[in-house]
């Protein structure tokens, strides 16, 4: 397969993603409170995001929550298209599988929860970050940031 990179990728970060999420929230019980990993840097902290990335956007509506799941498909196929009629290197695979799989982690959450389940915080150095977020989050942003810087072409 072509792109079996994208597809391995896509599914790995798809179970990390939910894997973690079960068990930070129902084995750990993070929503009876705070868990300590590395304090300040690495907190445990249950959130219940509505919105985007970072509780952007928080609609409390059905009616956001299913254009959030269609935006996040659309993304997805979006990207899968895109790559298949490229001819993408295996890194840019890598983060198409990132952004989809962490995309489809989310859109899990909303379709089983009516939300996106959050449970990292991190602060430093003073800084004291209020928002949760999740390793879907990471995989998104990371993925699509790598398609980005490193979309194949090279410099003119």
């Amino acid at each position: 397969m072509r792109n079996s990179l994208l597809l391995w990728a896509g599914l790995a970060a798809f179970l990390v993603d939910q894997v973690s999420k079960y068990l930070v929230v129902h084995v750990l019980r993070v929503a009876q409170g705070e868990i300590d990993v590395l304090p300040p840097l690495l907190v445990f902290k249950y959130g219940e995001n509505r919105g985007i990335n970072f509780g952007l956007f928080q609609g409390n509506s059905e009616a956001a929550r299913w254009v959030l799941i269609g935006i996040s498909l659309a993304i997805c196929l979006g990207v899968l298209i895109w790559l298949s009629r490229a001819t993408p290197t295996k890194f840019m695979q890598i983060c198409g599988g990132l952004l989809i799989g962490g995309a489809l982690g989310n859109v899990v959450d909303r379709v089983l929860y009516g939300y996106v389940l959050d449970f990292l915080n991190m602060s430093c150095c003073g800084i004291n970050n209020p928002f949760v977020f999740n390793l879907a989050d990471v995989f998104i942003f990371a993925g699509a940031l790598g398609l980005v810087l490193f979309d194949g072409k090279k410099p003119s």
